[in-house]
């Protein structure tokens, strides 16, 4: 059975080795084409040509993701290892984050910290982000956790705003070569319906204490002052979450803040910046495995939360990729 393995091992490192030296001629081609840019030569028909050379680079670096997992995976199976005592953690954080989600794993993080039989902890995050209060709450159980254990974050699809910010808080970072990872940036989010309610003939009286005290609700305008006051906490949220990827991810604030337009990225071409290295979930689990200096750990997979209707309700700041948030409005 080992002989067929390594024959098929060997069959894929020459594929590999194959799409290698593709992959570095349309790099090549790419390089050329762009060294000869002048704005007198540039048609439509060339930007095309540079876009669809970008477009091929990305599916062949993914390819080759792909075909090493699939080594890595093999290796395991012809290597004389004895199992190790370890045990590995795979805790996931699938879909949006609220306060029902830290709820739930704030104190499953905790009681892992506690465990001395778990070694170490892949975070398997799915997620376009969610709520303040409860992203900053989680990636602080994470970054406590960190202290005691190492934490590998992996995510096969999308670990986009708070996922993101959720991620930056582990000692690695592992993607699949298409996950979406980043969109690192605050939204606020403010539903004036005013207009809507006088049609509908509704009229609402407020009692409040303070001026400020109904600041963002749906019944009324924003005032220029609270406009004021709403754009310094949403640069507040900002600049803690330009911290945390910047700690995170050992890059200064300004390296950072070029990722922080509130766009993802395919993880394969932010490789060595926002993520470490792509790869499938064996690949999390080997990294997580060199870091304890271990093999064959013993991996056991958490239940994550169960999932709560997540609602915008009234106004709210949001570490959420925007492209989701229409579908959470309240109808």
């Amino acid at each position: 059975m080992r002989e067929n393995l390594w024959k098929y091992v060997s069959l894929i490192l020459v594929l590999l080795l194959a799409m290698m030296s593709v992959s570095a001629v349309l790099l090549y081609m790419q390089n050329s084409s762009l060294r000869g840019y002048t704005p007198a030569n540039v048609t439509s028909v060339s930007q095309v040509q540079v876009e669809n050379v970008s477009c091929n680079n990305t599916e062949l670096l993914s390819e080759i993701s792909e075909l090493k997992g699939q080594i890595d995976f093999l290796k395991r199976f012809t290597t004389n290892g004895t199992p190790s005592n370890t045990t590995i953690a795979v805790v996931p954080l699938f879909g949006l984050i609220d306060d029902y989600t830290a709820l739930y794993l704030v104190p499953v993080l905790r009681r892992i910290a506690d465990n001395s039989s778990i070694g170490g902890v892949i975070l398997w995050i799915e997620s376009p982000g969610g709520e303040v209060g409860a992203v900053r709450d989680i990636y602080t159980a994470v970054r406590k956790l960190d202290l005691i254990k190492p934490v590998v974050a992996y995510t096969g699809g999308m670990a986009a705003s708070g996922g993101y910010y959720v991620a930056v808080a582990s000692d690695r970072i592992i993607a699949d070569p298409l996950a979406e990872v980043g969109s690192i940036g605050v939204i606020y989010v403010h539903y004036d319906m005013e207009k809507n309610y006088a049609q509908n003939g509704i009229k609402v009286d407020v009692f409040k204490t303070g001026k400020y005290k109904d600041m963002g609700a749906e019944w009324r305008a924003l005032t220029p002052e609270e406009r004021r006051m709403i754009t310094n906490m949403v640069d507040t949220y900002f600049e803690a979450f330009l911290t945390a990827v910047s700690t995170g991810r050992n890059m200064t604030i300004n390296e950072t803040r070029k990722y922080a337009t509130g766009r993802t990225w395919f993880a394969v071409n932010v490789t060595g910046t926002l993520v470490d290295s792509t790869g499938d979930m064996d690949t999390a689990i080997r990294t997580l495995e060199g870091m304890l200096n271990v093999t064959n750990a013993r991996v056991v997979v958490y239940s994550g939360p169960k999932p709560e209707n997540f609602g915008v309700y009234g106004s709210e700041v949001l570490f959420l990729d925007p492209r989701y948030l229409n579908t959470y409005i309240r109808r």
